[in-house]
């Protein structure tokens, strides 16, 4: 999102994790900016009962877990590599200089925050009042349509696991597992070596 050689302007530092390696925990104080050079992170938390909600999953040219950096909060959620991953980290007073000093990537970084926004509004009312089938291809077109903007049918390849689709929706792993067959027969999606397609 930010631009390498900006970045490297403000001394921005890489580092590397191993896959499920934890970038930050739960509850700690928000200290950098974290941007994703090649591989995987999650964020997410459990409740009460250890059930795991996914926050979202992030990848290659991606941030996360910037809203704590601007309110002075710890994080709400756990920030976990998927796969080895490379990322950047920027100091927080470096990151809050550097928009102070270009607009441009303020404004790029207010987008992004408000896509994230609207996504956890479309995932909150489809938990609270749609059937599966529903809440699962308002996720996926949410995916293709805003987030990766992929036009043509078929044409966009789902990369969250059964299991992380049901964590993100809320629903049981078998659930997602039946709704995904019952999506295919019905011409919505396609599954070729296990992978699913919109």
């Amino acid at each position: 999102m930010i631009p390498t050689e900006l970045l490297n302007d403000y001394k921005v530092t890489i580092k590397k994790f191993q896959k499920d390696e934890i970038i930050f925990s739960e509850k700690d104080i928000a200290r950098n900016y974290y941007q994703i050079i090649n591989g995987a992170v999650k964020m997410s938390n459990f409740n009460d009962h250890g059930k795991e909600f996914i926050q979202g999953i992030f990848y290659k040219e991606q941030s996360f877990g910037e809203p704590p950096l601007f309110i002075d909060i710890h994080y709400p959620a756990s920030a976990i590599s998927l796969a080895e991953s490379l990322i950047y980290i920027l100091p927080k007073a470096s990151f809050l200089q550097l928009l102070k000093e270009h607009e441009n990537v303020h404004l790029e970084i207010t987008k992004s925050l408000a896509k994230r926004l609207y996504y956890k509004a479309i995932i909150a009312s489809e938990i609270s009042s749609q059937e599966p089938s529903h809440r699962i291809l308002r996720f996926i077109d949410y995916l293709k349509d805003d987030v990766h903007k992929v036009s043509g049918k078929h044409t966009f390849k789902i990369e969250y696991t059964r299991q992380q689709i049901s964590d993100i929706l809320g629903l049981r792993v078998e659930t997602v597992i039946r709704v995904i067959k019952q999506l295919e027969k019905q011409g919505h999606v396609k599954i070729i070596k296990r992978k699913v397609y919109r």
